[in-house]
């Protein structure tokens, strides 16, 4: 069974948290530099889809089973039961995948916002150096000394 082509009920939230379709987002997920939360959601949501296909079977198995049609004789008691304990731990199963799935959308840290080039004021200095016309006169710049 292919999971990520199996419809899931947080595929929508999914969508909208990480704004791209499901496809888009386990091609993502691929990539080394994709984000940690972005590979485990993807996680959980097979695992979520794989629990909410076995409620389904189970549930439509006791459906055709209980269908007014069919002959009474062919009813089983033990065979409910067993169903009814699949169906208990498969609903708990897809509990706790979407409480894993909430918990990890609530915690998970702020998506990257794109970079955007910054601006900084920065003034142009310009210096230009004067004309070398005539040496300095030997002793020029030196302080004048001082007489008692």
């Amino acid at each position: 069974m292919n999971t990520e082509r199996t419809p899931s009920s947080v595929d929508a939230r999914l969508q909208q948290v990480f704004d791209a379709p499901l496809g888009e987002l386990y091609a993502t997920a691929l990539h080394p530099e994709s984000s940690p939360a972005l590979g485990r959601a993807l996680e959980l949501r097979s695992f979520l889809a794989l629990a909410e296909e076995q409620v389904a079977r189970v549930r439509d198995r006791v459906h055709e089973t209980m269908a007014p049609d069919r002959d009474m004789g062919e009813l089983s008691a033990e065979d409910l039961r067993m169903d009814a304990l699949w169906l208990d731990t498969a609903l708990d199963a897809r509990d706790g995948y979407r409480a894993a799935i909430d918990d990890l959308l609530r915690t998970m840290p702020a998506p990257l916002q794109p970079s955007r080039p910054v601006r900084t004021a920065q003034s142009a200095l310009t210096t230009t150096l004067p004309p070398a016309v005539v040496p300095a006169p030997p002793g020029a710049g030196t302080a004048p000394t001082r007489r008692p």
